[in-house]
């Protein structure tokens, strides 16, 4: 079998070769991969990767957005074990070319095909005395080799559904990539539950590290001039990540609630195609974040971000926010939102996100299907200032009862490199 996996992991780099011809982020993909291994090889035969009795952690994320999840226990590891260098690697470009000059890390890397003779290169050049993945991430090459080699891997904020491979008849050996790791630490008590029904034992229920995220982010934002000015004393809804299918509804949106909100768009897509057409949809009311100033802005009715990395940090000037992605195969991070305490709303396709479901029953989010309900929505939360206080209150506390992830973990952590195993 593992002849086979291996086999499928080389017909898709394959395929990403051939995409690359015509598609930007495949061909970021094979750019960030060429010579890599020979440019890993040298880069950790030199200081300070070669000092004697050095010490090394690798986090691995598939992309930015498992970067964020890890990224409070890499930093937070970090502060508690300083004499460790960290090693950070992303499959996506979408990740790599975002966080290429991270400053917390020592090393950013993209992560090699997962085939034996790369596996045992990186691994034996990088030397890590202790590993964390992020999420999603069941490379099992990579994880064979560190189990072998009795290297520490540990999976954090693992999300587990009873339609994975993991959970069918045919997927004990799938299950057996799962018994690489260490410890598994589970975001719910539902995904412990399914790994036991296996016989997956090594699981713990720790949370989702993203509220400690959020809330560290919330706390200390970082102040964005031209989005300041923006906003000052207006009614501003920022949308978040959207789609073609949510920006026809936000537009709609804006259509009919005339003068009544401002407007901050961060697309998911900012290839300068798709700005160029929400500055048409816009019809001349909006400006584009990288080619306006503060005075400029603040006359505007719509700021459209053309920038990757600074959402997290925009929902400071919004009253409301809307989150895109559910109109298609589901919606991104509501999080970042209701710790600034927005009531957010997104499309009809948020049932695979148990914090959305958990906000919905306490009435801080809210699911739409068109721009006429999310106007109904709205102005049920500003007809009473109290209403839209206590929905605010909501979501503050939602993010606040759900932090606690990243220390529960970390304690496990120190308690291995402590006992040396």
């Amino acid at each position: 079998m593992q002849q086979i996996y291996t086999f499928l992991i080389l017909c898709y780099g394959l395929s990403i070769r051939v995409a690359s011809l015509f598609n930007k982020k495949a061909a970021l993909w094979v750019k960030g991969r060429k010579n890599s291994l020979a440019q890993v090889e040298k880069t950790f035969s030199e200081s300070p990767f070669n000092t004697p009795g050095r010490k090394l952690a690798w986090f691995h994320c598939a992309s930015l957005g498992e970067f964020e999840q890890g990224r409070p226990i890499l930093e937070n590891f970090k502060q508690q074990q300083p004499d460790y260098l960290i090693l950070l690697t992303f499959f996506s470009p979408s990740g790599y070319e975002v966080r290429r000059a991270y400053s917390e890390a020592d090393c950013v890397l993209y992560l090699p095909l997962d085939i034996p003779r790369n596996v045992s290169r990186f691994v034996s050049a990088v030397k890590p005395d202790i590993v964390f993945w992020v999420k999603y991430e069941y490379w099992y090459n990579f994880l064979s080799y560190l189990h072998q080699k009795q290297i520490p891997v540990i999976l954090v904020s693992a999300l587990f559904r009873t339609k994975q491979h993991f959970f069918k008849p045919y997927g004990k050996w799938a299950r057996n990539i799962l018994r690489g790791f260490t410890k598994v630490f589970v975001q719910n008590d539902f995904s412990k539950s399914l790994l036991g029904s296996v016989g997956i034992t090594n699981a713990e229920v720790s949370g989702d590290t993203r509220f400690d995220r959020v809330a560290t982010v919330a706390s200390s934002p970082a102040n964005i001039e031209i989005a300041k000015a923006f906003a000052s004393d207006h009614t501003v809804m920022v949308a978040g990540s959207t789609w073609p299918a949510d920006e026809e509804l936000i537009f709609r949106f804006m259509a009919i609630n005339q003068h009544t909100f401002r407007l901050i768009i961060a697309p998911h897509e900012i290839h300068p195609a798709h700005i160029q057409s929400l500055l048409l949809k816009a019809g001349g009311k909006a400006v584009q974040f990288s080619k306006t100033n503060a005075a400029e802005a603040a006359n505007a009715e719509i700021l459209i971000i053309d920038s990757i990395g600074m959402l997290s940090q925009l929902y400071q000037y919004g009253t409301l926010a809307y989150i895109g992605g559910g109109f298609g195969v589901g919606i991104h991070n509501i999080l970042e939102a209701a710790a600034f305490g927005l009531p957010v709303f997104f499309g009809p396709n948020y049932q695979k996100f148990m914090e959305a479901k958990d906000l919905i029953g306490l009435k801080g989010a809210f699911a739409v299907k068109s721009a006429e309900e999310l106007t109904l929505l709205t102005n049920d939360l500003f007809s009473d200032s109290k209403i839209l206080s206590d929905t605010s209150s909501v979501c503050k506390q939602f993010v606040s009862s759900g932090c606690g992830a990243t220390s529960l973990i970390l304690n496990y952590v120190n308690g291995i490199i402590a006992s040396g195993k």
